[in-house]
């Protein structure tokens, strides 16, 4: 089969590849649709995602496609079903590491659930904490959208983890960067109902972006955000760090009200940063996202798919690129320009 390599870092090719060996509590996955991901992936082909430094390794975690091998004590997939979040984890060619490989022509999916009932969910049976969020979805859902919900399940499930959601009574919430992952948290914002949602961004086009997705108002990274607080008549309850940089950080800090929040999503790729905060009130919040809550992530599957039924989620308004998977490198290049949301990937 074919697959998505990083040679080393900087080098991508598709290579060639034995298929994966499905296991007991395995399905295997023929892709149909992937997607990059603007931060991980990007990383991960540069060379400087934390903790991965064995290079070749396989690309790849955002992709969706039919099961056609079933496990023998597999109870919840089976042959045909659409599966989101297929892996390969342990490459069959030792000559390559896994950077999730999930570019890959095929991959494997695991029967969490089955593994839970059977009391074998752990590292010793070949169990991994992903397998949670590897789950079926139906037809009647686009293929495209079923794809994104690798970025928004996680996001959506961000929200529980800095305290958001729920009667918190917060009405003013500020998102520095307008990707995939703050417009997504601009998106969800709006539909539970937030009053103010605003969002940062250098760039113009994705100034404009977040306004047709239902920013309140959208602010370029200048001078004007010590201002931000005037501007709104209060400083903000809660703010978003959609890239995970120090400066932002601090930033954030001098526009949060008392016992505000600053929420930070991603990996920072500083193994140390200063917070500064003399420019902040003295009781404050300060969350850190870099790793996904995958049973959140796991339970984020159904809210979302509703507001995709109900018409309020929609993948037109995120996808800005597709190639053909022959065509990844063009695909790189494009996304690396920072022009883009969401690069599909087509088999």
């Amino acid at each position: 089969m074919f697959s998505v390599a990083v040679v080393k870092p900087g080098k991508v090719n598709l290579i060639k590849i034995s298929e994966p060996i499905t296991g007991p509590y395995e399905v295997k996955v023929k892709t149909e649709v992937a997607a990059l991901c603007n931060a991980t992936d990007r990383k991960l082909i540069e060379g400087h995602f934390p903790g991965v430094e064995k290079y070749p390794l396989l690309l790849g975690h955002e992709s969706v496609g039919r099961v056609i091998e079933v496990g023998d004590k597999v109870r919840n997939f089976k042959l045909g079903d659409r599966v989101i979040g297929g892996l390969i984890l342990n490459p069959e060619n030792v000559d390559y590491n896994s950077g999730w490989g999930g570019f890959s022509e095929y991959t494997l999916a695991v029967d969490h659930k089955a593994m839970v009932e059977d009391g074998i969910a752990n590292k010793k049976h070949g169990w991994e904490e992903v397998n949670e969020i590897q789950t079926k979805v139906t037809d009647g859902i686009p293929i495209e959208a079923a794809v994104l919900l690798c970025t928004w399940r996680e996001v959506y499930a961000g929200l529980d983890d800095f305290q958001i959601k729920g009667n918190n009574g917060m009405k003013n919430i500020l998102i520095f960067g307008a990707g995939p992952v703050g417009l997504s948290f601009l998106k969800f914002l709006k539909i539970l109902g937030i009053p103010f949602v605003g969002v940062i961004d250098p760039l113009e086009s994705k100034r404009e972006i977040a306004i047709r997705l239902g920013a309140d108002k959208v602010f370029s990274p200048n001078n004007e955000l010590k201002n931000i607080p005037v501007l709104l008549g209060k400083k903000l309850d809660a703010i978003i760090d959609a890239v995970g940089n120090e400066g932002i950080i601090n930033t954030a800090i001098s526009l949060i009200k008392t016992a505000g929040s600053v929420c930070v999503y991603g990996v920072i790729d500083k193994p140390v940063i200063r917070i500064d905060k003399s420019t902040g009130p003295y009781n404050f919040n300060l969350f850190f996202h870099q790793w996904p809550t995958r049973e959140r992530e796991a339970a984020a599957q159904e809210p979302l798919i509703k507001w995709i039924k109900e018409g309020k989620l929609s993948h037109t308004e995120f996808v800005s690129a597709e190639f053909p998977i022959s065509k990844i490198n063009k695909a790189i290049e494009l996304s690396r320009t920072g022009k883009t949301l969401k690069t599909l990937l087509r088999y």
